[in-house]
């Protein structure tokens, strides 16, 4: 799961100059198919209501911010190259800003910096 806590901090400090919207996608390392060791136990989404049902544990975590799901098709992933994670700064419709892709590639720094110089 990506570095909720850094998200959370900058949904705080950055809340009056930004929305900010978690966009649920295709579980990159489910238990039945290609798991890590200590995840959390999500198998491969087969149906909207298991991608709303795993999208939930993220929900419960409290991300200080809506999340919504991608469709089955994927076409949000696809569209944004987002999987397995990756952040992106919209402004008037426009991407300004984008992540390389995660885990390895999620920055939140940068966002923070983009952010600051939008206050």
């Amino acid at each position: 799961m990506f570095k909720l806590d850094e998200f959370k901090q900058l949904v705080k400090d950055f809340s009056d100059v930004a929305d900010f919207l978690v966009i649920y996608i295709a579980e990159a390392h489910s238990t039945d198919e290609w798991a890590f060791t200590n995840n959390i136990d999500i198998s491969q989404h087969r149906s909207l209501e298991d991608r709303l049902s795993a999208a939930q544990i993220l929900v419960q975590r409290e991300p200080l911010c809506p999340v919504v799901v991608d469709e089955m098709n994927d076409v949000t992933a696809m569209k944004y190259g987002a999987l397995p994670e990756r952040l992106y700064v919209l402004q008037a419709g426009k991407i300004i800003y984008k992540g390389r892709e995660g885990p390895a590639g999620y920055n939140p720094l940068e966002v923070r910096s983009i952010l600051e110089k939008m206050e």
